[in-house]
């Protein structure tokens, strides 16, 4: 329905503005991330006129076949890919995405690194922790993430600014996100992409300045507008 995404995302940063005030943080220290996996570009653009710019994907291919039209009609928006990155997509993903925020591994960070070399193209990067440190999920575990960054930053040079996290969907995600914001403050890293559509108030109380918003604003993944 027409003016439906406009009125989710105003509703979204009333929450984000709400949650940043009673934390005592200015509403600019919080960036919504509007995550569009899975729905059309038609919800995109309705987003993008309802004067929203920052937006996620999951995936490369996707984000290929959805953005290039977008792009060219709204040239400030801005893409952050939050999905799982293989190393055989790192070329096609820095030369489509803004941000990287799923850093996830070893082998990962020396192909975004030798690509980086190769194309120029250098854009901000986040290191995915593992926080609940469960095996089907990406994400560097936390008892590695302080070598990891040090790996990332020195010896490969690698834009890092900071982490990103997905909390088990089980368990209070208020540990998950204190357990980030303490790897993140030891590693001198200000920028924590934490907290989804059921909990990004709390993250905002934990720091986070990005927040990745899908559901509360798009609806149930796939629906159509």
């Amino acid at each position: 329905m027409e003016g439906v995404i406009a009125a989710n995302l105003a509703a979204v940063r009333q929450k984000i503005a709400a949650a940043a005030s009673a934390a005592g943080r200015p509403v600019e220290s919080v960036e919504l991330v509007a995550v569009a996996k899975t729905h059309r570009a038609e919800a995109v653009r309705e987003a993008l006129f309802a004067g929203h710019r920052v937006f996620g994907e999951n995936r490369v291919q996707e984000a290929q076949t959805k953005y290039p039209q977008l792009r060219a009609e709204f040239p400030d928006l801005a893409l952050h890919l939050i999905g799982p990155l293989q190393t055989n997509k790192v070329r096609d993903a820095l030369a489509i995405f803004d941000v990287i925020e799923s850093v996830d591994r070893p082998r990962l960070a020396e192909a975004l690194a030798k690509e980086m070399e190769h194309s120029g193209r250098r854009p901000p990067c986040l290191i995915e922790v593992n926080t609940g440190e469960e095996p089907q999920k990406a994400g560097i575990m936390p008892a590695e993430a302080d070598r990891f960054v040090a790996e990332c930053r020195d010896r490969l040079e690698l834009p890092i600014i900071g982490l990103m996290c997905v909390p088990p969907a089980d368990e209070e995600p208020a540990l998950h996100f204190a357990l980030l914001r303490e790897i993140a403050r030891r590693n001198g890293l200000t920028t924590l992409s934490m907290g989804m559509s059921a909990d990004f108030e709390k993250a905002i109380r934990f720091c986070a300045t990005h927040v990745r918003v899908g559901t509360a604003i798009f609806g149930a993944r796939g629906a159509q507008h």
